[in-house]
């Protein structure tokens, strides 16, 4: 990770910064496009060169720093530093000589790392009862398709939502079902149901959606302005006032740290991710246990998938999460199997894929395959870090035979 911090430092340092003509000036508008805060705030005006020359120096401090150091404790949030770091002077220099809505770009942002949050809650959900979730991207599509019918057929948003997170149970369950009734691989079984869900909804895709285009044009939740809140400066309109979809996948965030780490229930889960075998002596049902955090890990991600169709895009289309569900699985990596800690690395891919379509209305000069490519990037550049440094739980994957 240090090495890629180094290598992401020269390029800030060189096209970004000292290529630059030292009058261009980057300007960023600090008032969302729908209502300015109670409080009015001037554009954040920046000169490119000098800027980006001094990003690239706090970011080769962070990649020696990482270097250098013997011990991983807080690598990711040096890594995670550097990274913002890296993404900020790519901002400054795409927007040399032009203008960005600083709070726009935010908050597609947010609404792009929606998804992600659901992903990575059920792969924590998950795996911290002993069962890896490769499954996540089918889910993803399962649950966007048939919200997106739902809804369409219906009118109704919240049966909508209520039959995407349904479609993530059944392939939870699917996944439960085949991994601990008779000890499948779990790796396989959960690319088995991407694969199959992929297939299914491109299929149905173009048996329903496509003759029959009216099913597939569903309402999407409106934004809920939170009074107050939403008034405050720069972040209010983007965290404070979004859909309940963005709302709900806060409120799991906070409800699924506190779940398992301050609750018996939550124990009881850990134990059995752990140590099963010791979590079974104290009467603990290991099978039921992991049953159960399975489907609700589906149930998770099909409201991922949700936030897709009826609360993002409005329509379904054929592979609409792009391997987000991996991607989410990389943050919960990232994030040592805990909720909050997965946070950040999600912010940052939504971050990453926001600005691919924002500069592409600017007409950045970079093809937009190479723009494209920097979340995945990123998520490689993550993975590939932290393996060795991060222990998962330990009988995560493990399957369990009752004595």
């Amino acid at each position: 990770m240090g090495a890629f911090l180094l290598a992401l430092a020269v390029i800030m340092l060189v096209p970004f910064g000292l290529n630059v003509p030292s009058a261009l000036r980057s300007t960023f508008v600090l008032n969302n496009v729908l209502g300015a805060p109670a409080i009015s705030v001037g554009d954040l005006v920046q000169p490119t060169r000098w800027v980006s020359v001094g990003l690239a120096l706090g970011c080769a401090a962070a990649g020696v720093l990482l270097v250098a150091r013997r011990r991983p404790g807080g690598a990711y949030l040096v890594f995670s530093l550097g990274s913002v770091l890296f993404l900020w002077s790519f901002l400054v220099w795409a927007d040399r000589g032009r203008s960005i809505n600083l709070d726009s770009l935010l908050e597609e942002s947010l609404l792009y790392a929606t998804p992600i949050v659901y992903g990575s809650l059920s792969g924590v959900l998950c795996e911290r009862s002993g069962v890896i979730n490769i499954g996540i991207e089918g889910q993803f599509l399962a649950g966007a398709f048939l919200g997106a019918l739902v809804a369409s057929a219906s009118g109704d948003l919240w049966l909508g939502a209520l039959s995407g997170a349904a479609a993530g149970a059944l392939f939870g369950w699917v996944l439960a079902f085949l991994a601990l009734r008779y000890g499948a691989d779990q790796i396989i079984v959960g690319i088995l149901i991407d694969a199959f869900a992929l297939g299914l909804t491109n299929y149905l895709l173009q048996q329903i959606f496509t003759p029959y285009p009216s099913l597939n044009s569903p309402n999407v939740f409106r934004a809920l302005a939170i009074p107050g809140l939403h008034s405050i400066p720069i972040l209010g309109p983007v965290v404070f006032d979004q859909n309940i979809v963005v709302y709900g996948a806060m409120v799991l965030l906070v409800a699924v740290n506190v779940a398992l780490f301050r609750t018996r229930w939550g124990l009881r889960v850990r134990a059995v991710g752990e140590h099963p075998e010791a979590g079974s002596t104290v009467g603990i049902h290991v099978i039921s246990v992991r049953y159960r955090n399975v489907i609700l890990g589906g149930v998770v991600a099909g409201l991922g998938g949700v936030a897709f169709t009826i609360g993002d895009y409005g329509q379904f289309s054929s592979d609409m999460s792009s391997g987000l569900g991996f991607v989410a699985l990389a943050a919960m990596i990232f994030g040592r199997w805990r909720p909050f800690g997965a946070l950040g690395a999600t912010l940052l891919f939504g971050f990453a894929i926001a600005l691919e379509s924002f500069l592409g209305v600017l007409n950045v000069n970079i093809p937009s395959s190479f723009l494209a490519m920097a979340p995945y990037v990123i998520t490689i550049a993550v993975v590939a870090g932290l393996v060795g440094r991060v222990r998962p739980p330990g009988a995560d994957g493990a399957p369990y035979r009752p004595e």
